[in-house]
Formats: C-alpha cells, sequence, structure tokens
C-alpha cells in the first residue's frame, strides 16, 4: 500500500491527515497554539511553534497508523495565506511571524493605495480592496518600524512555505498560495515588480514558485531524524487552504461551488478564465489547475453566530437539542430576521461598520425561531452570493456543501431550499487535506492528473433536493432580508 500525509496549518491549530491512495482516512491529529496579541492590532506567533506543531501531528499520525513510514509517498502543505514570516541567512526567524488577523500596518496599506491605483493592484493581484490584511503592507511596516529585521531579512515566506522548508531546506512556494500578499501577478503567474521595487525587496528574497501539487522536495536527513517520516518521501506544494477544499470536494471545473460554513461563510467559484467583479465585492485567486481560477466570496461572521447564541443565550444546550427545537419551527421563523454581521458584513456588500439585527421579534417567539432565524440568515447570505456569482456570469450547476454545518441536515435543508439548489454533501469531512492529498499524489505519480485524483479520491456521501414548496415560503422571507439590510444600513 501507498499512503499520503497532508499537513493543514490554521489559524490557531495545525491538522494532519493520513490517507490511502484511493481517499480514505487512516489516522488523523490536530494542534492547538496559542496566539500572541503583543500591542493593539497586534497578532503573532513564534514561527517555530508551527514546526513543533507539526512534528508533534506527524508522529503522532505515524505512531497511530503503524504504518512504515517509506510506505508514505509524498506529503503535502497547506496553509492560511497572508502569514508572514522573516528568516535570516541561516535559515532562522528574525521575528515572529505576523498572522493574517493583524491590523497593525494600516498606515502602510494607506501608502500603497496612494502609490498604485486600486483598479491596478485588483488586475494584478486580483484582490479588490486595500487593507492591511496583505502581505506587502506587513513588509512595509517591518522596513518602516524595524530597519534590523529588514536589512538582514533573507526569505519572505507564507506558513505553508516555511514547512516546505523545514521538510526539505528548500525555499519554494505555491503560486496559488500567494495572490493575497499583493506582490504576485495572478495572470502573469510571477512576482510583480512594480510592488516589489515598492516595499524595496529583491525577487531572490521571495522563495521559488511552483504550480499546485509540484515537487518540492525530498524529506531532508534532518527533518526525518525529527518527524520519524523516511527520506524518500517527497513534498509538495498547495493553494491556500480555501483552495485545496475545493480539490477535496471535486471543485475543479467550472459551473460547480463549494461552499464551507464554519465560524466564516467561504466560497469557492471555479472559473476557467480570470473574472473581475466592476464593483469589486469578490476576490480573484488562483486555482489549483493551471489556467484556471477561483472567485471567493466571503463573510467574517456565520456558524460563529450560532456559537455565540448557543453560549450566551442557549442555555447550556448543545447544538443538537437547539437545532432540534428548530425543526419545528416554519420556514421564515413567523417573521424573525436575523443579520448575523456580527463582525461587520462581507461579500456581495462588503461593510465593517453594520452589526448584528435580530428584527421582527414578538411575544410568540421562543428560543427555536431563534436557532432557526441565525440558519436561515446563513442561507440568505449564501443565496446573496450565488445571485452575485450569476449575475458576473458564472452557470452554478452544483453547489458542494462543507465545513461543521454539512454534518446538520436542518442548516443543509434550509439552504437548499433558500437557494433553490441541490446541495451536494462530501463523504470526507477533511476537504482540504484531501485536496493536498490528491495534488500530492498527482505530483508523486500516483495519479496522472486531478481528474484521475478525483475519480479515484472524492466520494459524495448524499445528495439533498430542494423543496420547491419551501423554497416559495423562503422567497418572501429572503426579500425581506434584503429589504431590512438596505434599510437599517445608514443606520451604522
Amino acid at each position: 500500500m501507498q499512503y499520503v500525509l497532508s499537513l493543514d496549518v490554521g489559524t490557531t491549530s495545525l491538522k494532519g491527515v493520513l490517507f490511502d491512495t484511493g481517499g480514505r482516512q487512516l489516522a488523523a491529529c490536530l494542534r492547538e497554539y496559542e496566539l500572541s496579541k503583543p500591542g493593539p492590532d497586534m497578532v503573532e506567533l513564534d514561527c517555530r511553534l508551527y514546526w513543533d506543531s507539526a512534528k508533534t501531528v506527524i508522529k503522532s499520525i505515524l505512531a497511530e497508523s503503524e504504518i512504515d513510514p517509506r510506505q508514505i509517498v509524498s506529503l503535502g502543505v497547506t496553509s492560511q495565506g497572508e502569514t508572514l514570516t522573516v528568516l535570516d541567512r541561516n535559515g532562522e526567524p528574525l521575528r515572529p511571524s505576523i498572522v493574517w488577523l493583524d491590523n497593525r500596518s494600516q498606515e502602510e496599506a494607506g501608502e500603497i493605495g496612494r502609490a498604485l491605483e486600486l483598479d491596478e493592484i485588483y488586475r494584478v493581484t486580483g484582490q479588490q480592496e486595500m487593507i492591511p490584511t496583505w502581505t506587502a503592507t506587513r513588509i512595509l511596516w517591518i522596513r518602516k518600524h524595524e530597519p534590523a529585521v529588514f536589512q538582514n531579512a533573507h526569505k519572505y515566506l507564507m506558513v505553508e512555505d516555511y514547512l516546505i522548508y523545514k521538510l526539505t531546506g528548500e525555499y519554494v512556494t505555491d503560486r496559488a498560495l500567494n495572490p493575497s500578499t499583493l506582490y504576485f501577478d495572478i495572470t502573469r503567474d510571477q512576482w510583480w515588480p512594480e510592488m516589489l521595487r515598492l516595499l524595496g525587496i529583491r525577487e531572490e528574497q521571495l522563495p521559488q514558485l511552483k504550480v499546485s501539487g509540484e515537487v518540492a522536495g525530498s524529506i531532508s536527513h534532518r527533518a526525518a531524524e525529527e518527524t520519524g517520516l523516511s527520506t524518500e518521501t517527497v513534498v509538495t506544494t498547495a493553494p491556500i487552504d480555501q483552495v485545496a477544499g475545493a480539490v477535496g470536494a471535486g471543485n475543479v471545473a467550472p459551473g460547480v461551488i463549494t461552499e464551507t460554513t464554519g465560524a466564516a461563510l467561504a466560497i469557492c467559484a471555479t472559473l476557467d478564465q480570470p473574472v473581475y467583479d466592476p464593483q469589486r465585492r469578490v476576490g480573484l485567486y488562483q486555482h489549483a489547475l493551471k489556467g484556471q481560477y477561483v472567485l471567493l466570496p466571503w463573510v467574517p461572521t456565520a456558524g460563529m453566530v450560532l456559537r455565540w447564541f448557543r453560549d450566551e443565550l442557549g442555555g447550556g444546550e448543545d447544538y443538537e437539542v437547539l437545532t432540534k427545537e428548530a425543526e419545528h419551527i416554519v420556514p421564515g421563523a413567523d417573521g424573525l430576521i436575523v443579520l448575523p454581521h456580527f463582525s461587520g458584513a462581507g461579500c456581495p456588500q462588503p461593510d465593517p461598520a453594520v452589526k448584528g439585527v435580530f428584527w421582527g421579534v414578538t411575544l410568540r417567539h421562543e428560543r427555536g425561531h431563534f436557532v432557526r432565524a441565525i440558519l436561515e440568515s446563513v442561507a440568505f447570505m449564501l443565496r446573496s452570493n450565488l445571485e452575485l456569482l450569476e449575475a458576473l456570469g458564472m452557470e452554478i450547476e452544483e453547489v458542494r456543501s462543507l465545513g461543521g454545518a454539512a454534518r446538520s441536515d436542518l442548516w443543509l435543508q434550509i439552504k437548499a431550499d433558500v437557494c433553490r439548489k441541490d446541495l451536494i454533501v462530501m463523504e470526507c469531512e477533511e476537504a482540504a487535506c484531501l485536496g493536498v492529498a490528491m495534488l500530492s499524489c498527482v505530483g508523486s505519480g500516483v495519479y496522472n492528473d486531478l481528474s484521475e485524483a478525483r475519480d479515484h479520491m472524492v466520494q459524495v456521501r448524499k445528495t439533498i433536493p430542494f423543496d420547491p414548496a419551501a423554497a416559495s415560503r423562503y422567497d418572501a422571507a429572503y426579500n425581506r432580508y434584503v429589504d431590512l439590510y438596505r434599510n437599517v444600513k445608514g443606520l451604522f
């Protein structure tokens, strides 16, 4: 047997999953780490914790699976985007990693926005707004505030790049990981010279660009000693985690949409050519497949609102009990509407000033109504973003559901009815890790291409058909949701 190991480096935890080449999950491990907040708007993490977590996860998986490490043909890595790690010539960190949540570089974001037209930034990088999240703003901040670090910087890396370096000794990156750095040209497949000049850095200070799933190198002797892996195992690149999840759901062709409802709501729409929104509401990224792209509508609060309600107003009940109460409530929650913008509104009408709203509350509303209205509000956000994609010319043939919300039959049915789309639920819940494994299998020669890997490794658990009768009732509730947002938006 041959196996493939996937690492997915998230904001607060690192997850590893071992698959066989048929896509069956054999072992998994998750390691959490604590973010540091050294000052206002600052979020950091000692990058060595990423490597320590990876070593712990790998050793745990090897122990749980009891397989010969030489049977692991390849190891793939994906990660969050934007988080910046700076290394010196010896490969040692010059400072803690600046995590994507960090907002210290607001002034630098404004400086870049004044130096380059936003339309040009959008055309080149696919990023539709100028915010301090983008990696380029952090490099400019370091240049201004930490000149010694800037002077001694040998490599600027993403988290995935850092782990690949620790595993192989090579400085490489995946092109589809880098659009949101703001210094990668998504249509020319190269670093953006104008941005590099503005930042004052050289191309040699960035890792070598690779295609998704391409071999970065083999496990080094040092990494083999530290992890228990074999030097015969190759390490492969992967796109940003959201795109990796789309691959793991089989979303590798135009017309397919994946929606992931976790704490946030993220949507991935595959394109065979770049599509720009004239109103700049949605970001454009590269797909894992060379020559393909994805639109990534994103909303900051989705399942997070349900968690808030459970923790603050749920009376100590768990999700199962609360959603059971919501099952008996009619579609539309008897007029109760929720605007779930607890951290500002995201796509398709981004506005950080907007707040959450419970509207239409009466004495007849019970706890189940509130839970139902929250579930419906996320479905309304999904519908509004699907309508945006269709307005940009997409033909949506399939919607595939991922994330924790895909475990709830009620939530799935509400989404299907609200959006008037059948929903496809995938067998593997660890879609990002599966996508990494698929790409790694292609890179290591197990499969000839991603289509072959999909056919062997991706399985559908079930399909949730929409109910036309319920869908008609939801149309009225959705229109109330849209009208409510339009009418209260100015109050914030």
